[in-house]
């Protein structure tokens, strides 16, 4: 058998996760500019491999009638135009944690440039469709991404260091 490419994959950085993506000319409209839903095809591409990595098998979840992620609420502000051919990371980190929900912010970045940025509550529903407790194993993970500081939080701690 030959060695098979793997899907791409994100990693976590403290308390941020990045999950880098290209831009593909499926994913723009005739003017090679990113079509405005693909934002969030990729935000939900990126949280789904953030809690990949966070050790949650949802698919375990759904077949063992435990539950899911659904999202809540989304709001999404776009600030630059994506294009095809451009690298993007998409960036999240979770701003709170609860038992039935948690809030994510996302960022997608060309470089430094900010394409588009959500705010995304996802909440844990049953099979039946309502609110449910996550299990506690999954809370705990999410509390220790929201409580783990990023590279970049030490780095604008070392810059404020340096102001002082």
């Amino acid at each position: 058998m030959t060695d098979q490419p793997l899907p791409p994959g994100g990693r976590i950085d403290g308390g941020l996760h990045r999950f880098a993506l290209r831009v593909y000319y499926e994913d723009t409209d005739a003017g090679g500019v990113v079509y405005h839903a693909n934002y969030i095809r990729w935000f939900e591409r990126a949280r789904s491999d953030l809690v990949e990595l966070l050790g949650i098998d949802q698919r375990a979840a759904i077949e063992g009638g435990v539950g899911m992620y659904t999202v809540a609420e989304i709001a999404i502000r776009y600030r630059a135009p994506g294009k095809l051919g451009d690298a993007v990371v998409i960036e999240t980190r979770p701003l709170s944690v609860g038992r039935v929900a948690c809030t994510l912010h996302q960022i997608a970045r060309r470089g430094e440039t900010v394409l588009a940025e959500a705010t995304v509550k996802v909440g844990f529903i049953s099979l039946e469709g309502k609110p449910a407790r996550q299990p506690e194993a999954w809370l705990r993970a999410f509390v220790q991404l929201a409580e783990a500081p990023s590279i970049a939080d030490a780095q604008d701690a070392r810059g404020r260091e340096g102001q002082e």
